[in-house]
């Protein structure tokens, strides 16, 4: 691979997860400091940015973007109903209820539960590097929640719930848009997906009807949001993939929780005790365990 290939793809997909991890905690700012609800906060980005992103998908490829919905419209509604709007919710509903930080590292607990579902699936016990990685995935969230004393909740209930209700959110989410991911473009598929996503949402919370303040800092974090933690990070991210691979571009991405964890910290005042750093630690490292596999899945 070209070196200034491989570098570009690096800085790419680098600075596409530090910007959703930055958004992360600009949705943790609207929702513990300016007051949103997640019910709000989650279908005015999903169509917003869906919106955006298919006025950018059209531009590029024109009525092409319009032939998922003759042959798989099914699958197109299954994956904004199940996948998109699922995933969101959960993950901003579990950062209202601790920080960007904690929420985001739950959530990457997804790639084990998918490992564990193929074994099922496939009826295969795990290789010991998964076998490693779905241990470490356990004792971290048993950190996270407890602190390592039993019976002691560390974590809150609603955090936890959330956090690993978004961890298989994330599972299907990754799972389910497969064939349509190979055949559309993920472009395509992500910007449908969060119409879709939204509508319902909309449709279930209606955010019109519930009080937002809205000022100069909630019209920033909301831009920042879905501008730069969506469409801009999604950009980048896919752009960095052309260049280094998805197997690469997946690992540099996981700088997402480390800076949603900063960011928590240095601008929202999140403090993590020596066991909260070392759950994290042991749920992340799941991240390159299974990526150390030469096994394509």
């Amino acid at each position: 691979m070209d070196r200034k290939r491989a570098i570009r793809g690096a800085v790419l997909t680098l600075a596409g997860g530090m910007l959703w991890g930055f958004s992360g905690t600009c949705g943790q700012f609207l929702m513990q400091e300016k007051g949103l609800a997640s019910d709000w906060l989650v279908p005015v980005r999903l169509l917003s940015a869906g919106i955006l992103l298919l006025l950018l998908c059209f531009l590029k490829e024109g009525k092409e973007i319009f032939k998922i919905w003759k042959k798989d419209w099914a699958g197109v509604v299954t994956f904004g109903v199940f996948g998109m709007s699922m995933c969101q919710y959960t993950y901003f509903t579990a950062i209202g209820a601790s920080n960007a930080g904690t929420a985001t590292v739950l959530q990457y607990i997804g790639p084990v539960l998918i490992l564990a579902y193929l074994s099922i699936r496939h009826k295969t016990l795990p290789r010991p590097n998964e076998l490693l990685a779905i241990c470490l995935a356990v004792l971290g969230t048993y950190l996270l929640a407890t602190h390592g004393k039993p019976g002691n909740m560390a974590l809150s209930k609603e955090a936890l719930f959330w956090g690993l209700l978004s961890a298989v959110a994330l599972a299907v989410y990754t799972v389910q848009p497969g064939r349509l991911l190979e055949q559309y473009g993920s472009a395509v598929v992500a910007a449908w997906g969060m119409v879709v996503g939204g509508v319902l949402l909309a449709a279930v919370f209606r955010p019109w009807s519930i009080p937002a303040p809205v000022d100069c800092q909630v019209a920033l974090g909301l831009a920042a949001v879905v501008v730069l933690g969506t469409v801009t990070a999604f950009s980048l991210y896919m752009e960095g993939v052309r260049c280094v691979g998805p197997k690469k571009g997946s690992l540099y991405a996981s700088i997402e929780p480390v800076s949603a964890t900063l960011f928590s910290v240095v601008w929202m005042g999140a403090s993590f005790e020596g066991m909260d750093l070392l759950g994290f630690a042991c749920i992340l490292s799941t991240i390159f365990l299974l990526a150390a596999d030469k096994k394509e899945s």
